[in-house]
C-alpha cells in the first residue's frame, strides 16, 4: 500500500514539474509559449505577415515546441523511473 502512495506522490510532483516548465518558439515575429504538459500559455501573433503566412508560421512554432514539450517530458519520466526511451 504504500509502494502505491509512494508511486502516487512521485506522479504528482512528476505533473507538478511538467507544469512549472515553460518552452517557447518564434519564427517570424510569431511566438508560442506552453508548459511541459503541452498546455499553450500564449500565442503573440506578428500583425506584418499575411493570413496564409501566420498560419503556416503558426502551425510550425506549434508543432516545434510541443516536440521540445515531448523531449522534456520524456527525459524527466526517465529520470523518475530511472527507464530510458
Amino acid at each position: 500500500m504504500f509502494d502505491k502512495l509512494k508511486q502516487l506522490k512521485r506522479l504528482k510532483d512528476f505533473e507538478d514539474s511538467l507544469s512549472k516548465e515553460r518552452l517557447e518558439k518564434e519564427i517570424d515575429g510569431t511566438k508560442v509559449v506552453i508548459n511541459g504538459k503541452t498546455e499553450i500559455i500564449s500565442i503573440s501573433l506578428n500583425s506584418e505577415l499575411s493570413k496564409e503566412k501566420q498560419e503556416e508560421v503558426l502551425k510550425e512554432c506549434i508543432n516545434n515546441v510541443s516536440r521540445d514539450a515531448k523531449m522534456i517530458m520524456a527525459k524527466k519520466a526517465q529520470e523518475i523511473t530511472g527507464m530510458g526511451f
